[in-house]
C-alpha cells in the first residue's frame, strides 16, 4: 500500500482519464504502470490477422514510442518520478475475437453497411503488470480500441506511464455514423492533408469523411469518361484528385476504419460544368450573383433538359465507381428558382412538357438516384429534398440536416433516416467575418464562431420522439472553405471537430468542465502526432483543470 502522503501527491499529479471519446462503461484505479521497453501486442486465436489490423498494432506502437506526451499537471509529472520508476511494468497487451467472430480487414468492415458495423470491444489492463488485453467482435472493434490504449499513456523521464490502473472499459458507439465534411472545390487541399486529416479522425473515432469534392468554384475530381470536367474545371492541371488519388485516400481512410462518403451536388452548385458543357447549365455566371446563386458563380444543371439528366446520371454513376462506400450524396441544396425563371432553355423545356419546376426536379432527381442505385449506392441529400421540394425519394434515403438544428423534428416526421450537420452547432466556418469583397461590415452568414463547447451541448435526440430518435444514424462537424486552405485546415478543424466524436460517440449530456481537461490532451496529444490543432486555454489554465472556468 503506498504511503499516505505519496498518494497524496500521486493523486495531486494525476490527470483527467484522457481518453476521447470517453468509453460508454469504464472504471479506473489509482495505481502506476509502466510500459516495459519490451512492449509487445500480440494476437491470441487470430490465425493469419489481417495486414491492416498488423499495421494498426505497428502504427500504436509507434505512438506509444513518439507521443512523448508529458503529463498535463502543473509540474508535468515531475512529483511522479519515484512512483514510476518503482511502478510494475506492462509487457504484452494482447489482441483476441470473440468466439464465433469472423476475421476480416479493418478495410472491409469500414465500408460495411453503416447500421450494420461492429466496433464495440472490451479492454482490461491490470495494475499487477500482468498481461492487458483487448477483446472484440469485430477486427474493426480491435482497432477502435487499440485507439483508446494508446490515449492512456503518458512520457517521463524515458518512460511512458500510468498513474490509473487497472483499467477496464466496455466501450461501443451510440451511433453509428461519425463523421467530418471537408470541402475541397472552394479551395483545392493536397492528398498530404487529407491523409493527414483521415489519421487525426481515427483518433478520435470518426469513421465518416463526407468529401464535398467538386463546387461550382472548381471540379478537381477526375470522373472517367468525364475527364473534360477537370480538365476545364480544375483550377490547375495539378490540383486535381485522380482516380489513383481517390483510390489511395478511400484505401488510407478504411484502414483506419473510416468511410468516405463522396458527394457530387445537384443541380445547384453546379456553374464549373459550363466551363465544358455549357449546354447544360442555366444562368452561367449571371450578374448579379446575389440574384441567381447564394455565393458565386451562379449556374445550375438544367434539370427539365432530357440531355442534361442523361448526362448527370452517367457522371454520377462513373464517379460512383471510384468509391467503396454504399453512401453518395447528390446534395439538392440551395437551389435558385430566379436561375430557371430567366433561363429560356429551361422554361422551353417546362414548357414542353407540361411540367411544373417541382414536377422536373422530381423527374431529375428519381432518375440520378435510380442510376446510383443500379450501381449498388444509399442516395443522401441535404435537407431540402426533404422539406422544402415535393420529390420522391426512396425509403433509404438519408438527410442532412444542416439549415438548423430546428428542422430535424420536421425531417423524423417525414420517417428518413437523417445525420445531424446543423449549422448552428457544426459548422467550422462560422464567425470568420464576411469574405464577400466590398462588404466592410460583412460577416459571416452563420454567426457566431461555434465553439466546441456548444457542439459539445448538442442533444441528438432533442424534440424528438423514441420512435423518431431511432431515425438519427449521428452527425458531423463540416467545414466549408471559402476562408480555408492547407495552410489553415488542422487549427479550424481540431480540437473542436472531436467534440461532436464524443457526443455521437458516447451519447449527450456530457459536462464542459470535466470534458475540457481531456480536450485539452487531445490538442497535445495532436501535436505531438503532427497536426497542428489550436489552443483551447493559456498552458498555465491546461494544466490547472478547474482554474479557468468561469466562476473558479
Amino acid at each position: 500500500m503506498l504511503p499516505l502522503f505519496t498518494l497524496s501527491l500521486l493523486l495531486a499529479a494525476t490527470p483527467a482519464l484522457a481518453v476521447w471519446p470517453v468509453p460508454r462503461q469504464y472504471s479506473t484505479g489509482s495505481s502506476p504502470l509502466r510500459l516495459s521497453p519490451s512492449f509487445s501486442i500480440k494476437f491470441s486465436g487470430i490465425n493469419h490477422p489481417p495486414s491492416d489490423l498488423q499495421d494498426a498494432i505497428s502504427r500504436t506502437t509507434a505512438y506509444l514510442h513518439k507521443d512523448k506526451l508529458e503529463a498535463l499537471v502543473p509540474d508535468r509529472g515531475a512529483s511522479s518520478a519515484q512512483i514510476v520508476r518503482s511502478a510494475k511494468t506492462l509487457e504484452t497487451l494482447t489482441l483476441s475475437l470473440s468466439t464465433g467472430a469472423h476475421v476480416r480487414s479493418i478495410s472491409e468492415e469500414a465500408v460495411a453497411d453503416l447500421e450494420s458495423r461492429v466496433e464495440g470491444y472490451t479492454l482490461t489492463i491490470p495494475a499487477d503488470g500482468s498481461d492487458a488485453s483487448l477483446t472484440a467482435n469485430s477486427t474493426l472493434g480491435l482497432f477502435r480500441g487499440l485507439t483508446t490504449f494508446g490515449q492512456l499513456w503518458y512520457y517521463l523521464e524515458g518512460t511512458t506511464y500510468t498513474l490509473q490502473a487497472p483499467f477496464d472499459i466496455v466501450d461501443s458507439p451510440a451511433f453509428p455514423y461519425r463523421g467530418l465534411m471537408l470541402d475541397t472545390a472552394r479551395n483545392y487541399f493536397p492528398v498530404d492533408d487529407i491523409k493527414r486529416t483521415l489519421d487525426a479522425m481515427s483518433w478520435v473515432k470518426i469513421n465518416t469523411f463526407h468529401w464535398h469534392v467538386v463546387d461550382s468554384q472548381s471540379f478537381p475530381l477526375v470522373v472517367p469518361g468525364y475527364t473534360e470536367l477537370s480538365e476545364k474545371g480544375a483550377y490547375s492541371p495539378a490540383q486535381v484528385y485522380t482516380p489513383a488519388d481517390v483510390k489511395e485516400i478511400v484505401a488510407y481512410a478504411a484502414a483506419r476504419g473510416i468511410d468516405v462518403m463522396p458527394e457530387i451536388d445537384t443541380p445547384g452548385h453546379t456553374s464549373i460544368i459550363a466551363k465544358a458543357h455549357p449546354e447544360h447549365i442555366a444562368c452561367f455566371e449571371a450578374s448579379p450573383w446575389t440574384s441567381f446563386a447564394n455565393e458565386p458563380p451562379a449556374g445550375q444543371l438544367r434539370l427539365a433538359s432530357t440531355p442534361t439528366t442523361t448526362f448527370t446520371t452517367g457522371l454520377l454513376k462513373s464517379a460512383a465507381s471510384l468509391f467503396q462506400s454504399e453512401l453518395f450524396s447528390t446534395g439538392g441544396d440551395e437551389l435558385n428558382s430566379n436561375c430557371y425563371a430567366q433561363d429560356n432553355a429551361t422554361q422551353a423545356d417546362l414548357a414542353i412538357q407540361g411540367k411544373t419546376l417541382d414536377q422536373a426536379l422530381d423527374t431529375f432527381v428519381q432518375a440520378i438516384h435510380a442510376g446510383l442505385r443500379s450501381v449498388g449506392k444509399r442516395a443522401v441529400v441535404w435537407e431540402e429534398m426533404v422539406l422544402d421540394h415535393p420529390v420522391t425519394l426512396a425509403n433509404d434515403t438519408i438527410a442532412l440536416v444542416w439549415i438548423s438544428s430546428a428542422n430535424v423534428a420536421a425531417v423524423a416526421q417525414k420517417g428518413y433516416k437523417l445525420i445531424h450537420a446543423a449549422s448552428d452547432y457544426f459548422y467550422l466556418d462560422c464567425g470568420a467575418g464576411g469574405w464577400v469583397g466590398e462588404n466592410v461590415l460583412g460577416n459571416s452568414w452563420c454567426d457566431p464562431f461555434k465553439t466546441w463547447q456548444k457542439s459539445y451541448s448538442f442533444n441528438p435526440v432533442a424534440n424528438l420522439t423514441e420512435d423518431q430518435s431511432k431515425l438519427v444514424l449521428g452527425g458531423q462537424h463540416l467545414l466549408w472553405t471559402e476562408q480555408s486552405s492547407p495552410s489553415n485546415l488542422d487549427s479550424t478543424v481540431w480540437p473542436r471537430a472531436a467534440s461532436s466524436a464524443e457526443v455521437f460517440w458516447s451519447g449527450p449530456g456530457g459536462d464542459v468542465g470535466t470534458a475540457l481537461p481531456r480536450l485539452h490532451d487531445v490538442s497535445f496529444r495532436f501535436q505531438q502526432r503532427g497536426v497542428n490543432a489550436i489552443a483551447l486555454q493559456p498552458l498555465w489554465c491546461a494544466l490547472r483543470p478547474g482554474m479557468c472556468d468561469l466562476n473558479a
